[in-house]
C-alpha cells in the first residue's frame, strides 16, 4: 500500500482519466453521472469526447479534481466495472 508520502500525485489536483466504450447516445451522460459520485465539483466543461475512426467507439477524457488516492482508486473501480466501459486509463 502506498502512503501519502509515496504518492506521485499531489493532492488536491486536476487529474485526467481516459474512458473508452462502445458508441451510445447516453455514454457521455452516464460516465458524467459516475464521475459526479466521486467528484461533485465536476462539470461538463471538463469533458472531452472523441469518436473512433469508424465511429464504433467513443473516447472520453474527464478531468476530475483529485483529493486523495482513495477517491481516485474508487472512481477507477466504478468506471472499470461499469457495463458501458471497455477501458479506463
Amino acid at each position: 500500500m502506498t502512503t501519502p508520502d509515496e504518492s506521485l500525485i499531489e493532492y488536491p489536483s486536476d487529474f485526467p482519466i481516459k474512458v473508452m466504450g462502445a458508441t451510445h447516445a447516453d455514454f457521455a451522460a452516464t460516465i458524467v453521472d459516475v464521475v459526479l459520485e466521486y467528484d461533485p465539483t465536476f462539470h461538463i466543461g471538463r469533458l472531452e469526447e472523441r469518436p473512433s475512426a469508424k465511429g464504433n467507439f467513443t473516447g472520453l477524457t474527464v478531468t476530475v479534481r483529485a483529493t486523495s488516492r482513495a477517491q481516485l482508486d474508487d472512481l477507477y473501480r466504478a468506471l472499470s466495472s461499469h457495463p458501458m466501459v471497455k477501458i479506463v486509463m
